[in-house]
């Protein structure tokens, strides 16, 4: 039994893994501050001996005794993460510094949760980790995509430095049950449209293409890159080869859900990537031949359930 610290764990992806780390036999504490994170996503885990709860927010440090770290906070939908750009590259800075900061203390591993959004609208297709990317700084998306990009900055200066193991995962658009219905994601935004039967509003021409990973395929990545040994600290890309044009998401929502949907086109935000797909050969290589196993169709089958009863 490893005592796991799962910061942002009342989350979507945080909530999953508590979960996951439970059911496999260890002592997990969730850390979140409730901004985007939800009790409803967590409560039927409150009972359970080995889980504890913590209400913080990672920009204050917090001193407790633990084997394993997953930095899993920060907002991760456009809607969310502009909504206080400051904040949010807080979240990812000084929550990193001081989560790296906890690691060093007690001498514990750390899994960093990067994002594909490192690569901004990339100029390589599919991209490997060796891209550098292409983001502009000062756009409105920058306050997420650099601060992530910083965060792993920061986590390869600890380890370098001060020897502090980690582990940097690049995570591509991840879905599945639990995603909050206002998030402002893609596949929740035209989940929510289909049930409604309102109209499915696409930005762009819909030519643009996405990567999407069901959340389960995403926590064995995880749990695997977790569990490799010290010299592997990544980034490694964790996401689906397999690369939808945003008209065919659409069309396949319209098609699970039996909606009377009509498919409305608006102008693209700006900085939108026009495409991403993740190369992930080397995620093959260092985690056991892993690669995702749940298709969209039946990702978004369980997905779609559970929106069902939420919406």
């Amino acid at each position: 039994m490893k005592r796991i610290l799962v910061t942002g764990g009342a989350g979507f992806l945080g909530s999953h893994l508590c979960e996951r780390l439970l059911d496999e036999g260890h002592d997990v504490i969730c850390l979140d501050n409730f901004f985007t994170g939800s009790k409803a996503n967590i409560l039927h885990l409150i009972n359970r001996p080995y889980f504890e709860i913590i209400r913080h927010d990672v920009i204050n440090p917090i001193f407790l005794e633990v084997d394993e770290i997953f930095n899993l906070a920060c907002p991760a939908s456009p809607v969310h993460y502009q909504h206080n750009a400051i904040k949010t590259v807080k979240t990812s800075v000084m929550g990193t510094i001081n989560m790296l900061g906890l690691a060093k203390r007690v001498g514990a591993k750390i899994l960093q949760a990067s994002t594909s959004e490192v690569y901004g609208d990339p100029t390589i297709h599919p991209q490997p980790e060796s891209y550098w990317g292409n983001v502009n700084p000062i756009g409105p998306r920058a306050c997420y995509d650099e601060g992530k990009r910083c965060a792993e900055t920061l986590c390869m200066s600890y380890h370098q430095q001060n020897r502090v193991k980690i582990k940097i995962a690049r995570i591509f658009n991840t879905y599945g049950t639990r995603m909050s219905p206002d998030d402002g994601r893609v596949i929740s935004n035209f989940i929510v449209q289909a049930l409604q039967n309102k109209d499915i509003t696409i930005f762009g021409s819909g030519d643009q293409t996405r990567s999407f990973i069901y959340v389960d395929d995403l926590l064995e990545a995880l749990i695997r890159l977790m569990n490799t040994n010290d010299e592997v600290t990544g980034p490694v890309n964790i996401g689906n080869a397999k690369e939808f044009s945003i008209s065919e998401l659409a069309q396949l929502i319209i098609n699970i859900t039996g909606s009377r949907s009509k498919i409305v086109f608006e102008d693209l935000p700006l900085d939108d990537p026009k495409q991403r797909k993740p190369d992930i050969t080397l995620a093959k290589l260092l985690l056991d031949n892993w690669e995702p196993k749940i298709s969209l169709e039946k990702g978004l089958e369980k997905t779609i359930d559970y929106f069902k009863k939420i919406v």
